[in-house]
């Protein structure tokens, strides 16, 4: 085998990869930590340290493993602070024959590493991450010639295809394919909360070497207690501790939300599983496998909601990137051009909701799928925040959020910018929808039954104003067009006074 350099970024920590089957001297692996990534988008500070740390540890793992790997560390001497550059001068330092790499899932990186590959004069490979289910474009193929995409269609394909709770005849178990209407309970108290499982990693050396070299980055970190898992080890662990301990409850509560605790049942693998620590496939294969062994103690219901959200969710959103990139990243559907809230980055807002799910965000760089969506995106919209700007800080604040699965699930699903690529209508939301699934509403500053007046819930004179602001692009669409014979039906001093409400909010957004 001629003399190969092989890259390994920060989300290809995969320990299956067919990379690693065989040994050989002629083999040097590289992974880097780079200024590069430090700088397209400001970083929580959890996050950073949370992809060094599994980064350092997965080259500890290859080298106790017998394969020759370099790691540059940030503060390294020799360190350029660029992949380019710092494959450049191993190239030559090394008189490599041959350059490999694994396929990016950021379309950034993945137009660099070509232009970098053409640049060379020597050999050049490009393999699978072998991570997925699907590949890059099974979604297009999929849709190929249909008007849009329907998530649900590509979910009952994925789930015949990769034969996952069907039976023999291609029938879903349970006998239906989709348990939606039985996973939307607000939190009841019934099933005793369990604190999450943390594994409160030393990563003091880490947070100071980002102080010192004045990294950007936002939100609040305990440095003697990271809390993601940082191996496969720990990630297999966190898997197990889901599977016994929180999946008989997840399917139910999944979209609920409380103050007092921000994970309730949520597995927390959503680092795990995007760094590669652990395949969608294992996640899967074995959380059906507890449900198989444990019938009496977990129904259908708790199992299809969370394998959609890997095989449906996951995959679907990585192909529709793969899809609609570049293009997808400057879609701005209903024109939106706010700036983001100062309290964004210091989480001192009067609404409960808002200042949970904030504070949330930047003590813990997580927050699970409604908080994002229904809370923190529902504003963001609401308040015709620019999806640039959402995106930026939805691609900075969570640990697990890498650009393929971050802007789809945002400027999409959320924000609505790509016009109804994604979601089929605007996922909106007023005070009522807030207080039905969760317990922000009590105690809050805001009164969730007022759409205007003293102490009126903000979310409440934003949502019709929204509809309002936005009539001409989205009365036609048949799913929302409820909500228009609602405004008709209102009295016109009624309007006047959401709308007058609406303006006062929007007008003095950094004081809510």
């Amino acid at each position: 085998m001629p003399k190969t350099l092989r890259l390994i970024l920060g989300d290809q920590l995969n320990h299956s990869h067919s990379w690693f089957k065989e040994k050989d001297k002629n083999v040097t692996y590289i992974l880097m930590e780079v200024m590069q990534e430090q700088n397209y988008v400001t970083h929580h500070i959890q996050k950073i340290a949370a992809f060094f740390e599994s980064m350092r540890q997965f080259a500890r793992e290859l080298k106790d493993e017998g394969h020759h790997v370099i790691y540059y560390y940030l503060d390294a001497q020799e360190n350029q602070q660029h992949f380019s550059k710092n494959l450049i001068w191993l190239i030559e330092k090394l008189s490599i024959e041959k350059f490999e790499y694994q396929l990016p899932d950021e379309y950034r990186l993945d137009e660099q590493l070509k232009s970098f590959c053409k640049s060379l004069k020597l050999e050049t490979q490009v393999y699978d991450t072998e991570h997925f289910y699907t590949t890059r474009t099974e979604v297009k193929e999929f849709f190929k010639g249909k008007k849009q995409y329907l998530m649900e269609n590509f979910y009952r394909y994925m789930r015949k295809k990769h034969q996952i709770l069907v039976d023999e005849n291609d029938q879903p178990e349970g006998g239906k394919w989709n348990f939606d209407h039985e996973n939307r309970k607000k939190y009841d108290g019934k099933i005793p909360l369990k604190a999450p499982l943390t594994f409160k990693k030393d990563v003091s050396e880490i947070v100071k070497m980002i102080q010192d070299l004045q990294v950007p980055h936002l939100g609040n970190i305990n440095p003697k207690e990271l809390p993601f898992p940082t191996s496969r080890e720990e990630s297999l662990e966190l898997l197990e501790y889901f599977c016994h301990q929180l999946l008989p409850a997840f399917g139910k509560y999944e979209d609920a939300m409380l103050k007092e605790h921000h994970t309730l049942f949520h597995s927390c693998l959503s680092f795990a599983l995007n760094v590669k620590m652990l395949s969608p496939q294992e996640v899967v294969n074995h959380v059906i496998s507890t449900w198989r062994t444990h019938p009496e103690k977990i129904d259908i219901a708790q199992i299809e909601g969370f394998v959609r959200q890997i095989i449906g969710w996951r995959e679907y959103m990585r192909g529709i990137y793969w899809a609609e990139m570049p293009d997808f990243a400057t879609q701005n559907f209903l024109m939106n051009r706010r700036k983001l809230p100062f309290w964004f980055w210091d989480g001192k807002v009067k609404m409960n909701c808002m200042k949970n799910c904030i504070n949330s965000s930047l003590n813990h760089s997580y927050a699970h799928h409604i908080q994002r969506l229904m809370i923190i995106g529902n504003f963001t919209l609401l308040a015709g925040c620019h999806p640039d700007f959402v995106d930026e800080w939805y691609l900075g604040v969570y640990a697990d959020a890498i650009e393929w699965v971050q802007i789809t699930n945002t400027r999409g699903m959320s924000q609505f910018a790509d016009g109804g690529i994604i979601g089929s209508k605007p996922y909106v939301a007023s005070a009522n929808y807030i207080n039905k699934m969760s317990n922000y509403c009590k105690s809050c500053h805001y009164d969730k039954d007022k759409r205007h007046g003293s102490k009126a819930c903000p979310l409440n004179s934003l949502y019709w104003n929204f509809y309002l602001l936005h009539e001409k692009k989205l009365i036609k669409n048949p799913r929302i067009g409820m909500m228009y014979q609602l405004l008709n039906k209102m009295d016109k001093e009624e309007v006047e006074k959401i709308v007058n409400q609406a303006d006062s909010y929007l007008q003095n957004i950094n004081h809510l």
